[in-house]
């Protein structure tokens, strides 16, 4: 039996529920209020904090990249 990738409403539940979970831990943590406060008032007022987790998440990566 192989275990396909699809996404079953239980496993689309699974996946927004860690989703959420990930986001409120990084959204609480230092690293990310110190990027959150660096950031331009425009990106921290206009933006979600989805969306600036997903940005943060990406500097984050691409500098651990280097």
């Amino acid at each position: 039996m192989t275990h396909s990738s699809s996404t079953s409403p239980s496993h689309a539940t699974e996946n927004a529920e860690l989703w959420q979970s990930l986001k409120s831990v990084i959204a609480s943590s230092s690293g990310f209020q110190s990027w959150q406060a660096e950031q331009p008032a425009t990106i921290t007022t206009n933006t979600s904090v989805e969306q600036m987790v997903r940005l943060y998440l990406r500097e984050t990566l691409e500098t651990l990249a280097y």
